[in-house]
């Protein structure tokens, strides 16, 4: 991983603790932050690639990222859109980890906190309960992924699509005077929501006459998400 700027990184914000270091006192995250790298990003960057083997693990500190799995075909399925507190490389706690099992790249500036996977293994040694958030971080990935698995079965295409939007207004969006604005493309968006790109546009375009959204290139805005709601 390539970095615009590799410095020792400072004391961690609450938000940026996330769920990896949950139950974990203040000495301790002191030396789990000590000796991390904080490392800059610009947009649209790889952060890691599938099938690659773990060299780190990743904490998102600030801007957006996407985690992804390339099909076959090339096409691009997006798993999660990741926000501060998100990781990337949850196999590098373990001593021998398989590689990496999706890529991940930069939506927006990104800053990380990285460790290397000998330094995370330590630490790891150290403090296991650690090692236990990571479990528990691995199976909240899960639940997530069964969820949306599911949802492709019991739901229909516009409630899939209604519930990505919300969920991205919540976890991504950014609140302005007009409404709740989201950073994402029609066709990552179709991915988030297992619809094909064509359902995505036609029901964003229906919702867009409604006056629910408004949508430009590489971006939704929410005019009025209460009305997604009841899908």
């Amino acid at each position: 991983m390539h970095a615009d700027m590799n410095t020792c990184a400072p004391r961690p914000t609450v938000s940026a603790n996330g769920k990896l270091f949950r139950s974990l006192d203040d000495s301790v995250l002191q030396e789990i932050f000590s000796a991390a790298q904080l490392r800059r990003l610009p947009a649209n960057k790889n952060v890691v690639e599938g099938g690659q083997r773990p060299h780190n693990l990743l904490l998102l500190r600030e801007g957006r990222a996407r985690s992804y799995v390339l099909t076959e075909s090339g096409s691009e399925v997006l798993l999660l859109w990741l926000v501060p507190g998100d990781v990337i490389g949850l196999v590098s706690l373990l001593p021998k980890p398989p590689s990496y099992l999706a890529s991940a790249s930069t939506v927006t500036e990104c800053e990380f906190y990285v460790w290397d996977h000998c330094i995370i293994r330590e630490l790891a040694k150290g403090h296991p309960q650690l090692t236990e958030n990571g479990f528990r971080l691995a199976l909240y990935y899960l639940k997530i992924y069964m969820q949306r698995h599911a949802d492709i079965i019991s739901k229909r295409a516009e409630a899939r699509l209604a519930q990505a939007l919300l969920h991205l207004a919540t976890t991504a969006g950014e609140v302005r005077p007009a409404g709740v604005t989201i950073d994402i493309t029609n066709e990552q968006l179709s991915s988030f929501s297992d619809i094909s790109s064509f359902t995505a546009s036609r029901l964003l375009s229906k919702w867009e006459r409604a006056g629910t959204l408004y949508k430009e290139r590489g971006r939704v805005t929410l005019l009025a998400p209460e009305s997604l709601m009841i899908l």
